[in-house]
């Protein structure tokens, strides 16, 4: 993975949030019986995947990774957006600090969950489960959108332009 790659993650991602601003607070907050139960809540999941694995667990920079329920209930897409603002300064600094030891396991207990015991990843393993999970939400999001009868943007890397 290199920052070329990541930059697409983050076109992607810049333009369903910016459709979320769109959105009034009873869609943007509206619960569905799949992911993360609304859209606000998918956002903030996904970004905290990025401050727990990235922010916490390989460059232990922050013990408390998550943000409370009471935070995310008052949280509008301007906040998520620089929650993953500080996320994306996580993967910065882990593709510059670990451009030798991107395959060199960690091992540590995570500091967001009790007795989780020793966990032992990489941080290539990390940053892509973070951008593929990203992903998985993304389209369940989308999915959200379309039953609020919104038509989603494209959001492939694909449909980016040239």
């Amino acid at each position: 993975m290199e920052k070329l790659e990541y930059e697409w993650v983050k076109q992607t991602r810049q333009i369903l949030l910016d459709q979320c601003k769109e959105l009034n607070k009873d869609d943007f907050t509206k619960e569905f019986e799949f992911g993360f139960q609304s859209i606000r809540d998918s956002l903030v999941h996904v970004a905290g995947c990025y401050h727990a694995w990235l922010g916490s667990f390989v460059l232990s920079e922050t013990s408390s990774p998550l943000l409370t329920k009471e935070i995310i209930n008052n949280m509008q897409v301007d906040d998520i957006q620089r929650y993953f603002e500080q996320a994306d300064r996580y993967v910065e600094k882990v593709l510059e600090q670990f451009t030798d030891k991107f395959d060199k396991p960690i091992e540590k207990e995570l500091t967001w969950r009790a007795n989780s015991g020793l966990i032992r990843k990489t941080p290539r393993q990390l940053l892509v489960h973070s951008i593929t999970h990203e992903s998985h939400h993304k389209g369940q999001i989308v999915a959200m959108l379309r039953l609020l009868g919104h038509t989603p943007k494209n959001t492939d890397i694909l449909g980016l332009p040239a």
